[in-house]
Order: structure tokens, then sequence, then C-alpha cells
């Protein structure tokens, strides 16, 4: 799966060593320069070189890939990107996420570039909004390779020619080296090079490698040759043949080949089978279930990208494969097939002993004996991965051996180890003393991060296999993890926002948004799925898409009053109020906050109060906006009211300023500066000197509106000495500094911190006249 299979661009999957391939080598370095068919017939491709490296399930074309890029990196100073285009279990990843998370993987290599004046930061330029449509994401992706420049862009697994089409940039100066399991028929100008088994003499050399010092191999070098010859030649089934032999020094090599031709390949195959095709079988999506919901539904992303399913794993490895894993003692083998139930095909100890049920040590031990045995291949920072011609080996295994009560068991325990890790990783940020510090003193040492440095480094490198879980909570277990499943998300998304800064993380919690709604949707929640929503919406409107975001407002109302849940009810009427707002449409966005308001008055809790003050101000900057004068003066009026009962001395400032710039628009500058002075006389109370510098200024330009000279040099004077005598050095006009309070958010937006999410951005009836 992309996410999970996104690399750091200066590091491959892991430390290995490379034996043979020295002709395949030499030949994809010749290709790169070699001229292909459609550019020898006058059309050459716009698209980039792209090398193909075909060949079966264990063959090594993956290490091959790694040793070629590693060979020619020093040609290519933008870097390497990596992505695995297939999820374990065989389902393609849609270009969408595949094209977000290399965008994510550039933007962690690339210099960090000043924020430019003027920007937002709500998302940095060039990165899709979050829920953006396949094709803008996979553009932006194309774009920002190649302004990059000279690139290797690997792509492994690569199920259909239409995953590299979407992902190639249009650049001459990057690479595209793709590993897939067939000709890619439809990439123009393909070079392809198609791997079958190592030459003999170098699979008998690695299978003497793996098996250790031991002389077995160069005493009987002619029953080594027929052990490579029964595995093949092929890399894996020599590396799981090696490890074996390496775990028994007392087994000669021609009994080995005795064992090796009696063990079977048939059932596995046929329960390969079996397991790919239970694992295919997609779920059935809600009808509003989003995006995410259309992923489950079609796995290869999108109607006519369905690919064929992945062929099965060789007989060779498969006899290599049982013979091993036969050997191993019962705990071993019952944990090696529980480790496909790890996220995205990553496990460290932490997650092994989850789901075996046993120790951090016992699950080490574990870990490293797979190690030897080639079960597993080892990565940085004890983490460890399940080779990809293995995994549907393993899942045959589970579905012959384990009954389904036990896997599901096995993949709760994995989850709830990751929540109480996700809920150390943000509350180790958390204030000392508060209750979430507490609770983390108690967590054992093992799940505990003592600085949030450690946290953050941990979040960002666990990020992809953490939003893997998530799906895999939501989608594999059937609604019976659903309860696991909300409690990571959840966890997730404080993480994020504790360790992120918004715009880095926004896509990440688009996502988590659509699995909670997933999950509502399918327990018929409706309050949840009102919540749902209205963070999605929020994140719609806030990146542009209102359009998108009102059609999600107002199913996000629907929810809430079926769940009888007025809260939610009034932050999608105000919502729906923003957004028009946004869009110019100042008739429908008085009526929406009007209802918001009506529905606040029914209510008597502060909460409420504050709302009631808030939606008072609204609809007067929204009648500002219609230059209906007389209804905005009145709203602001009661809307200044309602904070000077709350009390909050600088909301009910601001309120009466807004009225005072009502009246100066309407032609009536006297009762401007009264009001003003109202206004001003309020603001000393609040103890908010930056406040009252500004309407200062305020007093000043409605004197000498109103013909005060004098008065209006008092109060610039007053303003200067409250913001000090540096004040206005340099560029800024003092008339825009006066301003910059109503620039900052809206009258009372300090409402309550569990609707501040749902609500769109308010630009649009804050702006003068």
């Amino acid at each position: 799966m992309t996410d999970q299979a996104v690399q750091p661009t200066t590091a491959g999957p892991g430390p290995h060593s490379f034996t043979g391939r020295d002709r395949e080598l030499r030949a994809l370095r010749e290709d790169i320069e070699r001229a292909g068919l459609h550019t020898l017939s006058g059309h050459p491709p716009q698209q980039s070189r792209v090398l193909l490296i075909a060949g079966a399930p264990g063959s090594g074309r993956t290490a091959l890939a790694e040793e070629f890029v590693r060979r020619i990196a020093d040609r290519y100073p933008g870097g390497v990107l990596r992505a695995r285009l297939t999820e374990p279990g065989g389902t393609p990843v849609t270009t969408e996420r595949a094209a977000r998370d290399l965008l994510a993987a550039l933007a962690r290599s690339s210099t960090p570039r000043p924020r430019e004046s003027g920007e937002t930061g709500r998302t940095r330029p060039g990165t899709p909004p979050p829920g953006a449509d396949e094709e803008t994401v996979a553009e932006a992706f194309r774009t920002a390779l190649a302004r990059r420049g000279r690139t290797v862009l690997l792509l492994d697994d690569v199920a259909h020619s239409d995953q590299l089409l979407d992902l190639a940039p249009e650049s001459r100066d990057c690479l595209v080296v793709a590993v897939s399991s067939g000709p890619l028929t439809e990439v123009p100008d393909v070079r392809p090079c198609t791997l079958g088994g190592l030459g003999r003499a170098t699979a008998v050399a690695l299978l003497a490698r793996h098996a250790g010092s031991s002389p077995r191999i160069t005493v009987d070098p002619r029953s080594a040759e027929v052990l490579a010859e029964q595995c093949g030649d092929l890399p894996a089934a020599l590396t799981l043949m090696g490890g074996w032999l390496g775990a028994h020094p007392k087994v000669s090599v021609h009994d080995a080949v005795k064992m090796l031709a009696a063990t079977e390949a048939e059932p596995a195959e046929s329960s390969t089978a079996h397991s790919q095709s239970q694992s295919s079988t997609p779920p059935s999506p809600s009808p509003s279930a989003g995006r995410e919901g259309e992923e489950a539904a079609d796995p290869a992303g999108s109607a006519g990208h369905r690919s064929a399913a992945p062929p099965a794993p060789p007989a060779p490895l498969v006899r290599a494969f049982r013979l091993v894993h036969d050997s191993l003692s019962r705990s071993h083998a019952r944990l090696l097939r529980l480790l496909v139930l790890a996220p995205a095909g990553f496990v460290d100890p932490q997650l092994a002993s989850a789901l075996g049920g046993c120790s951090v040590s016992t699950a080490q031990a574990a870990l490293e004996e797979y190690v030897r045995l080639g079960l597993l291949r080892p990565l940085e920072g004890e983490r460890y991965q399940v080779p990809g011609c293995l995994d549907p080996l393993l899942r045959a295994q589970l579905a012959v051996h384990e009954r389904p009560g036990e896997a599901l068991l096995a993949r709760a325990r994995m989850l709830e180890r990751l929540i109480r890790r996700v809920q150390a990783c943000w509350a180790v940020c958390e204030p000392s003393g508060s209750e979430a510090r507490g609770q983390l003193a108690e967590m054992p040492r093992a799940l505990r991060f003592l600085h949030p440095l450690e946290a953050r480094g941990w979040l960002e490198e666990r990020r992809t296999v953490l939003l893997a879980a998530a799906r895999a909570a939501v989608s594999e277990g059937e609604g019976r993890l659903d309860t696991l499943a909300r409690r990571l998300v959840s966890g997730l998304a404080r993480a994020f926002d504790a360790h992120c800064e918004p715009e880095d993380a926004e896509a990440e919690l688009y996502r988590l948004h659509e699995l909670v709604l997933r999950v509502a949707e399918r327990n018929r929640a409706h309050r949840e799925r009102a919540a749902a929503l209205l963070n999605l919406a929020a994140l719609d409107a806030r990146t542009g898409r209102l359009e998108q975001a009102l059609v999600r407002y107002r199913t996000a109302l629907d929810a809430a009053r079926q769940a009888d849940d007025e809260r939610a009810a009034g932050r999608a009427l105000e919502s729906l109020g923003g957004c028009y707002a946004e869009l110019g449409d100042w008739d429908r966005a008085a009526d929406w906050y009007g209802r918001a308001l009506a529905l606040r008055l029914t209510r008597q809790e502060r909460a409420d109060r504050e709302a009631t003050a808030r939606l008072h101000g609204r609809i007067g900057a929204v009648h500002t906006q219609a230059e209906r004068w007389e209804e905005a003066l009145r709203a602001w009026r009661a809307s200044a009211a309602a904070f000077r009962r709350l009390p909050d001395p600088g909301a009910h400032a601001r309120a009466l300023a807004e009225a005072a710039r009502v009246q100066e628009y309407a032609g009536r500058p006297r009762d401007a500066l009264r009001t003003v002075g109202q206004a001003l006389e309020v603001s000393r109370g609040a103890g908010d000197a930056r406040l009252e510098a500004a309407l200062e200024l305020r007093a000043a330009d409605a004197s000498a509106g109103a013909g005060h000279l004098r008065a209006a040099q008092r109060h610039r004077a007053a303003a200067t000495r409250l913001l000090g005598p540096t004040a206005w050095a340099g560029e800024t006009d003092p008339r825009a500094e006066a301003d910059l309070w109503a620039g900052a958010r809206p009258v009372g937006a300090d409402a309550e911190r569990d609707g501040a999410e749902a609500e769109p951005g308010r630009a649009g009836a804050r702006q003068r006249v």
C-alpha cells in the first residue's frame, strides 16, 4: 500500500547484500541511454524514461531494482523516491493515495521553504487540498517531480499500466524504475528486463552464504547444485533453504534435497488461491461513505483500472517455504502466521508481542530467528518487513491453521497496543500535572516517551503504518473492531494536532474523518456521522471547495436532527451561513445564521450565550456586506449587548466598534464618533493595550471625519503611547494597523472548541465594503 510503502528518499528498504545479476545490471544501465521504439520512429514520449523489471514472485526483482538504483544514484541529485503500489493481500493502491504520499515524501526531503508574505499556511503552494480528486493530486505530484529535476522514482509491485502512467512525470530528466510481475504493455517506450532464475554458480554461492560457515556445500557440490535446481534458482527459495540449513547444522545437503523433494506444493497453492479470493472481496460501501468507501468497493482505484489477480508463487518457492514453516516450533510458527496482520506488513517487537500474546523479549527472539531463516527482511530501528513474495503464503497458512476468531483477537491486541502508544505520543505534549501526563506516568516504560521530540520522531516514522492500521481496523474487522478503530482514529487526530503543522496533517485528518464516517454509517450512529461530516466539510471549506462543503453541512444537519443533537445542528447551521458568506450570497448567509441564532436562543448554557453573541455579530457582518445599514446596526448592537451580559469587555468593545463602522458607512459621522467613544471606554476595562490602541486610531479617524482635528491628534498620540515609539516603524499604515484586531477572528470567535473545527473560513464576512 502506498502510504505504508513510501520509503525515505535516502535509503532503501534495509541493509542487505546483493549477489549476481551482473548481466541484468549492465543491460539496465545501457537502457537508460538507449532510444526506444517510439523515439526511433520520430515520436518520443513526453514522460520520463521507464525501465521495467519483471519476474515471478521470489525472483529477486525488487532486490535487483534496489541495487540498480543504488548504483546510479549519484547520477540523479534529486534523490530516490520509493512507493509500493500493491497492498499486502494483493489490492492495488489508488493513484490518489500513491501521489499524495509521494508528495509528502518529497516535502520531507526538501529544504523547508520560508512562508511568503500573505500566505495563509493552510495549504502549501503546489500541494493539493485534502479530498481533491485523483487527477488533481497526480498532476500536482508530476509537476513537483518534474520541477525537482533529475530524480529516480522506484515503483514496486506495479499492478497495471495506469498506475505507472498516472505517476510518471513529463520530464526526460527523471527516471522511473518499475517492478511488476508481468509486462506493462500500455506504457510507451518501456524497456523491459525479464528475470528468471540465477545462474547455477551464483545460486549455489547464495545458498552457501545463507547456510553459514558449515563446509557442507563445499564437500558436496553436486547435491548443492541439485538443491539449487529444486529451488528453481530463485533467490527467495535459495535464501529460505540456506537459512534452514544454517538452523540445522547436522542435516546434510543430500538430506535437504530429499526433504525438499518430499514436500508437497499443491495444498499450499490451493489454499493461497483461496486466501487471495477472500482478501480480494471488497466490502460493500455505504451510499455516502466518501472516497474511502469508493476505495473499498473498487480496490484498483477506479472503474476500468482493475487488474488480474496477482500470480501464484512458483512451486519451488512454495515448497521451500512449507519446509521452513513446518520446521518451526508451534509457537514461532503461529506468531509467523500472525505477522501478516501487522499494518502494511511492517512489524516491530512491540507489535509482534501483541499479535502473539507473548513478552517483548520472546517476540524479539522470534523475529531474529525469522530473519536468519529468510522469512523477514530487517529494516532500520528494530523494524521488520514481511517479504512480498511470502505474504500470500503466510495468509494461506493463517487461513488453514488459525480460526477467524483467533485472528480477530490477535488484531485487537495489536490495535490496543497501538492505541496506548499513540496516547503516549500526544500525552507527552500535555502540561505537567495534567490528567494525561498522570496517565502517561502509569504506562509501562516500553510504551512511554521521555520527550516530545522522541514522540514526534516516532509519529513521523510510523505515520503511514498507523494510518494503515486504522484502515485495516475499519475495513477488515467487519464491524467487530469499530470501538478500537474509533479510539485509534481519535488518538491519531490528537497526535497530529500535537506534533504537526495544520497544513502537514490535513490530508491524514481527512482520511481519518472518512474512516469515522464509514464506521458511523455502518453502525447507524447518527451523532458520530454528523460529527464526521462536519469535520470533513470544515476541511473542504478551508481549502476552497465550498460547494462540496455545503452538501456535507446539509447532510450533517440532517444527521444531527436524527440524533436529536442540538449542538451539532447549531454548528451545521452556523457553518452553512459561513459558506454562503464566503460565496457572497448574503441573503442565504443571513438566513442560515438566523436559524442558528434561533436554535441557540432556546438554550441557556454559557457556550450558547457566547454563540448567540457571536451569531448576532455575523449577521451584522453579512448585512454590512449587503449594505443594509439598519439591519446591520441592530445586529451589532444586539451582539454588543450580549457580550456585555457575559461579560466579555474585549468582544463588547469590538462589537461597538463595528456598529460605529456601520454608522460611518451610513453617513452618520457624529453617531459613529459617539459609538467609538463608548467602545474605547469599554476597552479600557479589557486590559488589552493593542485593542485599546486600535480603537484610539478608530476614534482618530472618526474625529477627523466629524471635523474635530485636535481630538483626532489626541487619539493618535494616545495610540502611540500605548504601542510604543517604534510601533509605526517600517511601511505599515497606521489605519491598516488599526484594523488588525478585526482581521484576526470575528467577534466572539472564542466559541466552544468542539465547534471550531467545523467552522468554515469567515473572511468573506469580515471584509470592509
